[in-house]
């Protein structure tokens, strides 16, 4: 039994939680606690809703309220969401309390002791007409790195960048539109330049990191670390424990990362064992893990640990699997900004396991992931309620009806293959949590509920029933172990139903009481069943609101009003291009500057994220294959008016991404849409998702796409090929001759193309 502690972000109170928080921050923290929770681990969860900092003082201002009633009534709105989707938190608490308080003061005053935290007069923007300095959400203005508008006064949620005062260009005040001074003002400061060396070499192990949050981290720590402010002109917030700055307080950044000490020392204190957060923060095997989102990370993986470390005595963070954006419509799920889908809202149409089920299969872990209410029904519908809840039904009511109870097993050998089934597939679903791989781990589920129907389609227990009732009652028997395993195993992703089908199965204790070693465990032999009902019933419509994100004919441009099988594949100008020229990114250090000769008077200039993957050598004069058609779009500062297809096997179990190339050398520019007329000029990233473009391996000839029964095709193929999936069809992306779109390597059959 080991200890975990797990540490999730501090949604700000000034709003409910929206969709992308869950699949974000909250959803997947929740699915660790339950699965370590199964193992027997005793685990603390904390958090809680982000009081302090101008997000509360700027909604109290619009609503002519006070900063603590906003806080309170939001604290109160995100606790009940939260509760209503089953997420369970040791404790969920809030910073403005004064244990809260007391904790960060400490800190406070522990690094001031330490000389960690230093006075300096610093400048800060400063408006004339409201008369008071501006703390950095009360300023927006543009990036000056990515060039985006509408970016607060800290950090800049496209690119990450943070800014110091005076990095914003045009900046006004949020409440005049006045272009504020810079004025200068007296604050504490952390000698964060100080823990340089200690960050280093933290950080030299972490070879399990995410790549996102390591490669985060680095790059911070690569530019050299400024000391930071730790206080603000404001009167919300923890008071600064020193004599003559009542008028200042305590930086919200600095404040929210104490929470997850405070919290501990809270729940300490509620279940009467005052010492309880000693053994989860001063002993060095308990493992901390941090859940947040990835604006969040620099904060998490440089600021709180240099805190802990000046502190002493604490643990550091183990892992920060932090999430990448959700996103709708090609942006980023905001409250702040007018674009999220409220957890409220959403939980008057559907079950909150529904939701949990959706958001883990399109969890944005390793990138940005799109939500869409045409792509939750087609997930609901297909997997959920046609595989799972499906194959849960058919053996529970069968059996129920058939036997009323569990019956006896007597072929051992059948019995001894289900469980070598059950302990394999639970072999790799542990991998996969024990790395906080959520989205890997649903598909173990699911995978399992594949063979389970194949299991129990191949039994034909309405047969047997006739011919040999102990032959039936024995593959029943086997069945319901099936039932039972993906009932323990589903239970950290949808606790709720599963729990109904534990009762279904006549067990009197819980899914946690009995944990991971029940996995295998023996039915009782005459069990009383209880007789079942579906747990997951079909989306058959989608309302009004919902309708307007979801693919219709009226939202297509006037150029596209074909209503042909392959719609959607007819959109794309998919050309083979030959890259002539590849540069660094100036100013991202992950990106590819590159010109593209697709057969156009000019080369194209396209940015491309495949640093990890490909040299400059061994881009340079390769054959790519280009969507010509999607909308250029700013990257980093720089416009990209096209993007590389490649493809990546992430989420069927592999970690490889491949470019997409011709399988003939054809002139650049050729059209790779299967001899289809392309029918759109412009496209959104969006309309590229609605095709489910799938690799898969050749073998005599035919190929095997999506799980599908094997296709002929009429030519000689190479050993990989790409084909569009589209209404049951699969179709090879091809220039409608010779010319095959493949791959240079080998990659997990199923492996999409972004």
């Amino acid at each position: 039994m080991s200890k975990i502690l797990i540490c999730v972000a501090w949604p700000y109170a000034n709003g409910t939680i929206h969709l992308g928080h869950l699949a974000g921050s909250i959803l997947p923290p929740d699915i660790f606690n339950r699965y370590n929770r199964l193992l027997g681990n005793e685990v603390l969860m904390v958090s809680g809703s982000d009081q302090h900092g101008t997000p509360i003082t700027v909604t109290a201002e619009k609503e002519n309220t006070t900063p603590g009633a906003v806080a309170e009534k939001f604290h109160a709105i995100k606790k009940k969401a939260i509760q209503d989707m089953e997420i369970e938190f040791s404790l969920f608490t809030k910073t403005h309390t004064q244990n809260h308080a007391e904790v960060v003061q400490d800190i406070f005053n522990t690094l001031l002791g330490k000389d960690y935290l230093y006075t300096k007069e610093s400048m800060q923007y400063y408006c004339v007409k409201c008369g008071k300095f501006l703390p950095d959400r009360y300023v927006e203005g543009t990036c000056p790195s990515c060039g985006a508008e509408n970016v607060r006064g800290d950090q800049c949620d496209r690119c990450g960048k943070t800014f110091e005062t005076g990095d914003l260009k045009q900046a006004h005040c949020i409440n005049c539109g006045t272009e504020p001074e810079i004025r200068p003002t007296e604050h504490y400061f952390l000698r964060l330049s100080a823990f340089q060396d200690r960050l280093l070499k933290y950080l030299g192990d972490k070879d399990w990191w995410r790549p996102n949050v390591l490669s985060f981290t680095t790059n911070w720590l690569k530019d050299g670390l400024h000391d930071r402010a730790i206080t603000r002109d404001m009167e919300w917030g923890v008071p600064v424990p020193v004599k003559g700055w009542e008028s200042k307080v305590i930086y919200v950044w600095f404040d929210a990362v104490i929470g997850y000490l405070s919290a501990s020392k809270e729940y300490s204190k509620i279940v009467g064992d005052d010492d309880l957060w000693k053994r989860y923060w001063q002993d060095p095997d308990v493992r901390h893990y941090y859940f947040l989102g990835k604006d969040n990370i620099p904060f998490h993986s440089i600021i709180w640990p240099s805190i802990l470390m000046g502190y002493g005595g604490l643990n550091l963070p183990y892992d920060i699997p932090a999430n990448e954006y959700l996103m709708f419509k090609g942006e980023k799920f905001s409250k702040s900004r007018g674009g999220a889908i409220d957890i409220p809202s959403v939980l008057e149409r559907y079950e909150a396991d529904v939701i949990r089920y959706y958001l883990s299969t399109v969890m944005p872990d390793t990138h940005d992931s799109e939500f869409s209410w045409g792509d939750l029904k087609i997930k609901v519908n297909n997997e959920l309620v046609s595989d799972l809840g499906n194959y849960y039904h058919r053996c529970l009511s069968f059996t129920w009806k058939n036997f009323g109870e569990v019956p006896v097993p007597a072929n051992d050998e059948e019995l001894e293959r289900i469980i070598g089934e059950i302990e394999d597939s639970f072999k790799q679903y542990r991998a996969y949590l024990d790395s906080c791989d959520f989205k890997k781990a649903i598909k173990v589920v699911m995978d399992l509920s594949h063979f389970g129907n194949r299991f129990f389609d191949s039994v034909k227990p309405w047969a047997l029933v006739k011919s040999d009732r102990n032959a039936c009652g024995s593959a029943l028997y086997s069945n319901l172990m099936i039932v039972k395993a993906l009932a323990i195993m589903a239970w950290p992703f949808m606790p709720k139903s599963s729990e109904t089908i534990w009762g279904f199965l006549g067990q009197e204790d819980t899914i946690l009481s009995s944990g991971y070693e029940s996995l295998t465990s023996p039915l009782v032999n005459g069990q009383k069943l209880s007789e079942p009902a579906p747990v997951y019933k079909k989306i058959e419509t989608i309302d009004e609101n919902e309708e307007k994100s979801v693919v219709s004919e009226k939202d297509r441009s006037a150029e596209c009003k074909t209503a042909e099988p392959l719609m959607d594949l007819r959109r794309l100008d998919i050309r083979v291009g030959k890259i002539v020229s590849v540069d660094d990114h100036p100013d991202a250090e992950k990106l590819y500057l590159l010109k593209v000769d697709v057969g156009d008077a000019e080369d194209r200039q396209i940015i491309a994220g495949l640093k990890a993957y490909y040299s400059k050598s061994e881009m340079l004069n390769r054959k790519v294959l280009v969507l010509c058609n999607l909308k250029p779009a700013k990257l980093r500062g720089l416009m990209s008016e096209g993007m590389l297809l490649a493809a990546d096997d992430e989420e069927v179990g592999g970690s490889t991404v491949l470019l997409l190339k011709p399988s003939a050398d054809v002139p650049n520019g050729t059209k790779m849409n299967s001899g289809l007329d392309n029918t759109c000029s412009r496209i959104e990233y969006k309309d590229f998702l609605k095709v489910v473009f799938k690799v898969a391996t050749v073998s005599e000839g035919k190929m095997n796409i999506d799980g599908k029964p094997d296709v002929g095709y009429g030519q000689v193929l190479p050993e990989r090929i790409v084909a569009a999936v589209e209404n049951g069809v699969a179709l090879v992306l091809s220039d409608g001759g010779q010319c095959i779109a493949t791959v240079d390597g080998k990659i997990t059959d199923g492996a999409n193309v972004r």
